[in-house]
């Protein structure tokens, strides 16, 4: 017997026996669901013998059988009946499992979000995806799923979405592109650190989603609930499928605020913010401002995470606004991250620590936020350090900026185009996928070894770009991403220290090292112009679409 939880309530398993009623009993089930039609198979008991020996020690037992890969609606209006006549937990069964999860997936499509479905079900043995369409339909059969078709359809609006479908268009201008976002409204998410900074106003950091869409680029205003590559589709929620020749990923982050305990619960009050969201930079600020004395701590989770140098930007910005008010004195910084360094490329560290020690920050180095309880003002940390058994600390503080844990969105995890750890599997050069040849995935979401930050977009937009005109030509692919990334730490007002950097760390510097030295910081007359960020960055909200079109071209120094 092999009993498998799909939910609290829940439970499937491949064929049961009347010797296995006893041990089915004992792991606490009060009700078993026979999804198998008798005479299935030569060596399965009917289900009356099931019955019987389950009446025997106080199991409900209900008979739905199912037709072998024919699950139709009636079936799912019985079981849900079924479910709800019987006591629970539930163990449904049929000869392998599989069409009792399906049911369960049916059953639960109308209350549950279809990547928790699938999440559940996944987890437990089963892949629905095959179903997706159905599940998306509230459990029915799919009989008018209003089908479009284009060329190109790209999923997520973000920078990489955007600037992708600029550059294919500034390449092919006859495709017929699509981009998939359910947002009115994009944000420049690199423009928050500032707003935590008193730098900018969260207002700067917005533009309709509308405005910056390439004129000609259809925009489909919906969510993706799940893939069916093999049909080249894209399912919407509410069961619309659109079709694509091609197809580019690229829908941003997750952020697990649920992963830290307590968290959610105290966000934007009790001292405790983050500037990885709009609403709450200003909060940063804010409390920045408010603190005269006391212990501010800033937090930064495992990798990957979107622009890893954005925690530390936030405890610099900080720093510098407490050292020129003159309350830094009394002021303790404590950065606490789950990493053993305080950059992930060697040659910026030293520059780095000459910040560190000019805020007198202590660096807490393999301590992960665990839990926060914010009217007590705690922390809780997870010390994990190498060669030493793991423990938990509990740190006090006034004030507490929190960099979220990361992952990729549900419904790319529980997608056939994930690989095991959930991010888009693509080959790390070409951007390709590597099972579907005409699936491509940049930003944020892939899981190519490289830094996850705007900058790396903005590179890997023309990549993709010219590989599908490659493509669509017959051609194998041309351009290569070498996994540049930059991250312009802003240590100070009007100061950075700008890391550029490839695949293994290697440096990518943009500009010879008589005219700027990344390692080193910087004072520039156009960061201060630009409001101490790199055109590169602060053009892709400003210029839009315009800027896209062409962005490989683009002169930092210059433009």
């Amino acid at each position: 017997m092999d009993i498998r939880k799909i939910s609290d309530k829940t439970s499937v398993t491949p064929q049961i026996m009347v010797e296995d009623i006893a041990a089915i009993k004992e792991a606490g089930f009060r009700a078993i669901i026979c999804n198998r039609p008798d005479g299935e198979g030569a060596d399965q008991p009917s289900f009356a013998e099931i019955a019987a020996a389950a009446d025997l020690v106080g199991i409900k037992a209900a008979y739905v059988p199912v037709q072998s890969g024919l699950v139709q609606d009636a079936d799912v209006a019985a079981f849900s009946a079924a479910l709800s006549d019987l006591p629970r937990p539930v163990l449904a069964y049929c000869r392998t499992g599989t069409r009792s999860a399906t049911l369960w997936s049916f059953h639960e499509s109308k209350k549950r979000p279809m990547p928790e479905i699938l999440a559940a079900t996944k987890a437990a043995g089963y892949d629905m995806n095959g179903v997706a369409r159905r599940i998306a339909n509230g459990g029915k059969t799919p009989t008018d799923t209003g089908d479009a078709k284009y060329d190109v359809v790209i999923v997520g609006g973000g920078a990489g979405g955007v600037s992708v479908a600029a550059s294919l268009q500034s390449r092919q201008s006859n495709l017929s592109i699509a981009i998939i976002d359910p947002a009115d409204i994009h944000y420049y998410q690199p423009g928050w650190t500032m707003v935590g900074g008193g730098i900018f106003e969260a207002r700067e950091t917005a533009k309709t989603m509308g405005s910056l869409i390439p004129r000609g680029v259809a925009w489909i205003k919906s969510a993706v609930a799940a893939f069916e590559p093999d049909n080249n589709a894209v399912i919407l929620d509410g069961c619309r499928v659109v079709k694509y020749d091609r197809l580019v990923v690229c829908p941003g982050l997750k952020l697990d605020w649920d992963a830290v305990e307590g968290l959610e619960d105290t966000l934007g009050r009790n001292g405790v913010t983050s500037n990885y969201r709009y609403d709450l930079a200003p909060y940063t600020w804010q409390l920045v401002q408010g603190l005269k004395e006391g212990r501010a701590l800033f937090t930064q989770p495992p990798m990957p995470i979107k622009c890893a140098g954005a925690p530390q930007k936030a405890m610099y910005l900080s720093g510098d606004a407490w050292f020129r008010t003159g309350a830094l004195k009394d002021i303790d910084i404590q950065f606490m991250t789950a990493g053993g360094v305080l950059f992930g490329v060697k040659d910026y560290v030293p520059a780095l620590e000459t910040y560190v020690e000019k805020y007198d920050a202590t660096l807490n180095f393999f301590h992960n936020l665990v839990a926060v309880d914010g009217p007590a003002k705690t922390a809780t940390f997870k010390v994990s350090k190498p060669d030493t058994t793991p423990e938990t600390v509990t740190v006090d503080f006034d004030m507490m900026h929190v960099c979220p844990p990361q992952t990729a969105p549900d419904f790319i995890r529980v997608s056939p185009l994930a690989d095991a750890a959930g991010w888009v599997d693509v080959d790390q050069t070409t951007l390709r996928h590597k099972s579907f040849d005409n699936i491509w995935s940049l930003g944020d979401v892939m899981n190519a070894p490289n830094a996850k930050t705007a900058a790396a977009a903005r590179k890997q937009a023309p990549t993709v770009a010219e590989n599908i005109v490659a493509d669509i030509a017959g051609r194998s692919p041309t351009a290569a991403y070498d996994g540049y990334g930059s991250c312009p730490l802003t240590v100070e007002r009007g100061k950075i220290v700008l890391a550029e950097f490839g695949y293994g760390g290697v440096l990518k510097p943009s500009f010879p090292s008589v005219l700027l030295d990344g390692t080193q910081p910087t004072r520039l007359a156009w960061f201060l112009k630009e409001k101490m960020l790199p055109p590169i960055y602060w053009k892709a909200m400003l210029k839009g679409k315009e800027w896209m079109a062409k962005p490989e071209k683009l002169n930092p120094a210059t433009d």
